[in-house]
């Protein structure tokens, strides 16, 4: 319990504050009696403010030696009554004695009553940690020998102590001495819970799993460090593969591509120089002109251009990512071999048929004469030997071009043959027709 007597000297002390230090002097500790009901009743009244009648709070000391709570003295000097107490500007009277107290710089340059606002807190401690908590207000002053609990005078009679043996704490204190000493013996012995084996366990197996996540974690890395290099190193194959395939398709197109331009630039040339021949005025070197241009014309309609033909870039990146690497393991990605890239051209068809103005005006020419003479058969002026020999002429003709396993080219030189000799056989008939008449 509180010694502040022991801290403060004699003559600081006030009368009532000297009166409370002998009340807690009988709970100050072990081998004292505790305060009876009544003890305790008069101890709270003289903790008790005369102005609020409530425990003191920031207890300051008039000089008169009496005590009373600041926000008390504060609300004396700033109420409509405070001409009852309030003897002049900074002179206060006492509310308990009348006695006159300056305060011209204020309340709070009153004195702290420290020996008394320390028993106060001690007091409100002791009151709530030796209530019952069952029964409020009760003070714990009796040992319940069978549960080895403070009790009050309440859990005694009627509640779950009852009819319990009882002592004295005091007693009880004295008894229970050497049984701290043997339970601090018990409990220094680091085997009584187990509970230190089991801490040193359970950091051994934190540090072994700390060690283990950390390894893991190196794995991890490792891991992850090889993919990349392996990946990058098949990245930097692949866009390799790809430059050359660029370099490649510069190699094959550029020189078709020079050598359009410049015949491209001939015949632009040649446009440019039948413009100026047109303003030319002199004959020698107007006829000069015309004579080189139609030279450099024909030099310029023999030159063979590129055949057009699809061109494709096989194989394509995406479709080997997707169909091979996408669903390669990560471990084989190394293994997978860089593919050939490169340009290929689609090979001319050797059935098809030469698409040229002139095989055009061939085959028009050919319908055209073939439905002619197809009329004049109809005609009754056309004999019948003719008629046969052209049925004859017909039949060889269309039997190679309905023949599609047969290469066009071989058709077409099949079908024009047979058109000649019927050509010259219609022209002889002719003759013989205006020679009859």
């Amino acid at each position: 319990m509180l010694r502040a007597c022991a801290v403060l000297p004699l003559p600081a002390l006030t009368l009532q504050t000297a009166r409370l230090l002998q009340y807690t002097a009988l709970s100050a500790g072990p081998g004292t009696r505790y305060c009876g009901s009544k003890e305790m009743d008069h101890l709270e009244e003289e903790m008790t403010c005369l102005v609020c009648l409530s425990l003191y709070d920031d207890p300051r000391i008039l000089q008169c030696s009496h005590s009373f709570c600041r926000k008390c003295l504060e609300n004396l000097m700033r109420s409509t009554d405070s001409y009852l107490w309030r003897f002049s500007m900074g002179r206060l009277k006492c509310p308990a004695c009348r006695g006159i107290t300056d305060i011209a710089n204020g309340v709070h340059s009153l004195p702290v009553n420290f020996a008394l606002k320390a028993i106060v807190e001690k007091y409100q401690s002791n009151r709530q940690s030796k209530t019952c908590s069952e029964h409020s207000r009760h003070q714990l002053n009796m040992y319940c020998v069978k549960d080895r609990k403070l009790i009050c005078g309440q859990c005694l009679t009627v509640g779950p102590h009852k009819n319990h043996p009882v002592d004295d704490p005091d007693v009880a204190y004295m008894k229970e001495q050497q049984t701290a000493t043997n339970l601090l013996a018990v409990l220094s012995d680091k085997n009584f819970t187990g509970v230190s084996s089991v801490i040193q366990k359970l950091e051994e197996q934190m540090t072994n799993c700390k060690n283990i996540v950390l390894e893991d974690k190196k794995e991890v890395l490792m891991f992850f460090d090889n993919l990349i290099e392996v990946l990058e190193l098949k990245k930097q194959e692949l866009l390799t593969a790809l430059n050359d395939l660029n370099q490649e398709v510069a190699d094959v197109f550029a020189p078709k591509i020079e050598k359009m331009r410049q015949i491209q630039d001939e015949e632009l040339d040649l446009v440019s120089m039948s413009s100026s021949a047109q303003m030319e005025d002199a004959p020698l070197v107007y006829l000069e002109t015309i004579h080189d241009i139609q030279q450099r014309m024909m030099a310029l309609k023999k030159q063979q251009l590129y055949p057009l033909r699809t061109v494709e870039i096989y194989p394509r990146v995406g479709q080997i990512l997707n169909d091979v690497w996408v669903k390669t393991n990560t471990g084989d990605v190394s293994l997978l071999p860089i593919p050939k890239f490169g340009i290929h051209f689609q090979k001319e068809d050797p059935r098809a048929i030469p698409n040229s103005p002139l095989c055009t005006w061939i085959f028009v020419a050919f319908f055209f004469f073939i439905s002619l003479i197809l009329f004049m058969c109809l005609c009754s002026e056309i004999s019948s030997d003719f008629t046969t020999r052209y049925w004859s002429y017909l039949s060889k003709i269309m039997g190679p071009a309905l023949n599609f396993g047969e290469s066009p080219v071989n058709t077409v030189k099949t079908v024009s043959q047979t058109f000649s000799t019927l050509y010259l056989d219609f022209i002889g008939y002719l003759h013989s027709l205006l020679q009859r008449y």
